[in-house]
């Protein structure tokens, strides 16, 4: 199958330019300039004309609840959910139940994903059993199924389990990612051991501005330190709605995005975190963000002057990346994972029409800027917009 994506502007960290592209066997086979001819042969011609084409957003951390909390969102539904926001890889916690704490349990997970064909999954593996701040998980046999490790959602307290954790990292050649509350008590104390231990290491969904300094000295250091923010601690401060880490001040919020601008925040991360009507009324922190994650960054990042470009390396090419996989970028050789968006559209996006099971977030009055049109996963099109309920 041959599919040519003509008449568009392509977006990605490397710049922007006219052309055309052409997806052969699912990955893309020529990038032309404007003028370029196409020589060759296509079964299928897509006109980008008036949206821009950008790289398949990597989410860095996201929550897919299954197995064992399918009530809140199917690995199916969370990842079509992912499609129409133009996310084609996930990375996915590792807080199901059971916790994917077993080589057997995290294949079964992507045995699941290469069944249904919909998004490319990299399924975390707990870094100790049961989430325990005690045991460490037998890393070697999960080390061939994923390069990923993190207990998100349960700090690690015990430093000699961070200290092995880290070590570990080093050893199996793994990223270990951290769930740090109190936040910026925890990032102290993992910087420092990071500095006296090595490894890899990613912090999840920063929010204080103290954090971003943390990370910022850290890098100065030269230590191997990564971090992700999230679409609402960006969009939003001092929001009575419970996400985990809380919504922080407005000089937090603002120090977010300065460290966006200063590239000490890497990546994105949706934290995509579905939960039923009833467990969010008993007070379950979370927030779902999938389809409304790519509308809630444009729109700041357009306020705040920062480009598109920053924006599609924080997506797509700063977590391939970090992740080691050859994803990111329209370039030729690498896979037809693509997002065809128009920046010009304004409006809302109604909660009630999500296509994931669960329906909580609460920006559902606000107006924001950017739309996904159209979601590609190896050459196929796995969403396009004729079917969306955005308004």
């Amino acid at each position: 199958m041959k599919i040519l994506i003509k008449n568009v502007e392509m977006v990605d960290a490397e710049g922007r330019r006219f052309g055309k592209v052409l997806i052969e066997d699912g990955k893309i086979k020529k990038v032309y300039k404007e003028k370029g001819n196409v020589k060759s042969e296509y079964d299928q011609e897509i006109d980008g004309r008036g949206y821009l084409l950008m790289p398949g957003f990597i989410d860095m951390h996201c929550h897919l609840r299954d197995p064992g909390f399918e009530y809140k969102e199917t690995m199916e539904t969370g990842m079509q959910a992912a499609l129409k926001g133009g996310f084609t890889t996930l990375v996915a916690m590792a807080n199901t139940n059971p916790f994917m704490d077993e080589a057997a349990l995290v294949k079964a997970n992507l045995d699941k994903a290469e069944v249904l064909q919909l998004c490319n999954l990299i399924q975390v593996a707990a870094l100790t059993k049961e989430f325990n701040d005690s045991n460490l998980v037998d890393i070697e046999s999960l080390r061939p199924l994923t390069n990923v490790f993190s207990n998100d959602g349960v700090s690690i307290v015990n430093p000699d389990i961070m200290v092995a954790g880290l070590k570990a990292s080093t050893e199996y050649d793994f990223i270990l990612l951290t769930h740090c509350q109190p936040e910026t008590e925890l990032v102290r104390r993992d910087v420092k051991l990071l500095e006296e231990n090595g490894g890899h290491l990613h912090v999840c969904h920063i929010s204080k501005k103290d954090t971003v300094e943390l990370i910022r000295e850290a890098k100065e250091k030269g230590l191997d330190i990564s971090c992700e923010v999230t679409p609402h601690h960006i969009f939003a401060a001092a929001l009575d709605y419970k996400v985990n880490p809380p919504f922080r001040t407005y000089p937090d919020r603002y120090a977010l995005i300065v460290g966006i601008k200063d590239g000490i925040i890497d990546m994105c991360g949706t934290d995509h975190a579905p939960h039923s009507e009833e467990d969010k009324l008993k007070g379950a922190p979370g927030i779902n963000n999938f389809e409304m994650a790519f509308a809630m960054y444009y729109t700041v990042f357009d306020q705040n002057g920062i480009s598109l470009e920053k924006l599609s390396d924080m997506l797509s090419n700063a977590p391939a990346k970090r992740l080691g996989i050859k994803a990111g970028l329209i370039k030729e050789g690498y896979p037809a994972d693509l997002v065809l968006v128009d920046v010009n559209w304004e409006g809302k996006i109604n909660p009630q029409e999500f296509v994931s099971k669960s329906k909580n977030n609460p920006f559902g009055s606000e107006t924001l800027k950017g739309k996904v049109m159209m979601t590609m996963v190896k050459g196929e099109i796995k969403y396009d917009d004729n079917r969306s309920a955005l308004s």
